[in-house]
């Protein structure tokens, strides 16, 4: 007979790996619960297509929206977090689901810094410019144009009103928070031309920032130096209202 005890570590093992591929699944990382504990700064990555009401076929690299509203809830909440770096590389997506995650990181307390790389395309535009401060890198990309149904589109004048207001939601909400002029934002919209078989703009690095739709062009070390003195101002800002009290 073996003398060998078995182990008795390796339910803790299994149960600790389901664990951690049930927030994987659930939570699209594994440390939301434990926001900011290694450092003082959130990243938050929206990449590929951004997924709304409907779920997307499993081989499209998805940012799902029922994954970001609860992290930005918990970093509102978190006194450790003290900004966020927001990263994306996005096609667009549903466009109420772009627009919901734009108003969060709109009204978050803390210091936001957005980065464009790759591309932030279509309803990408609204979260990137939603930040405090916003950065794309040169050789980065973003696709401006109408907003477009999919499925069944009844033609009666209610729909195109619906369309209609959706579209002016999308460029009130980019117009408040960015330095690009209102007829500035539509004429890339409407352009035609400029994007094969489509109407609308496809403006690279520099261009976004010349039009007042980005802040400035920079990679990750100029976002994180912004975010950084943003975070001072922030403590500041806290330190004093704090004496005032």
């Amino acid at each position: 007979m073996s003398d060998q005890q078995p182990n008795k570590e390796e339910p803790k093992e299994g149960n600790a790996a389901s664990a951690l591929v049930e927030k994987i699944q659930q939570l699209g990382q594994t440390n939301v619960p434990q926001l900011g504990q290694d450092s003082n700064i959130h990243c938050l990555a929206i990449v590929g297509q951004i997924e709304g009401h409907l779920q997307l076929p499993p081989q499209n690299k998805t940012t799902k929206y029922e994954h970001m509203i609860p992290q930005l809830v918990a970093i509102e909440q978190n006194p450790k977090i003290e900004g966020v770096l927001v990263i994306l590389n996005t096609v667009g997506g549903d466009v109420e689901a772009g627009l919901a995650i734009s108003e969060m990181l709109a009204s978050l307390s803390k210091p936001t810094v957005s980065i464009v790389l790759g591309g932030g395309h279509s309803i990408g535009v609204p979260i990137a410019v939603s930040c405090s401060y916003s950065f794309i890198a040169e050789t980065a990309t973003m696709t401006i144009h109408p907003i477009r149904l999919t499925g069944l589109v009844i033609g009666v004048p209610q729909t195109f009103e619906y369309l209609d207001k959706m579209q002016e939601r999308v460029i009130k909400f980019v117009t408040r928070h960015s330095h690009v002029e209102e007829e500035v934002f539509k004429d890339l919209m409407f352009a035609k031309g400029n994007l094969t078989r489509d109407i609308g703009t496809n403006i690279v690095g520099q261009e976004a920032v010349q039009y007042g739709l980005i802040d400035e062009v920079g990679g990750i070390g100029k976002a994180l130096g912004k975010l950084n003195s943003l975070i001072e101002k922030y403590r500041d800002e806290k330190g004093k209202e704090g004496l005032i009290q």
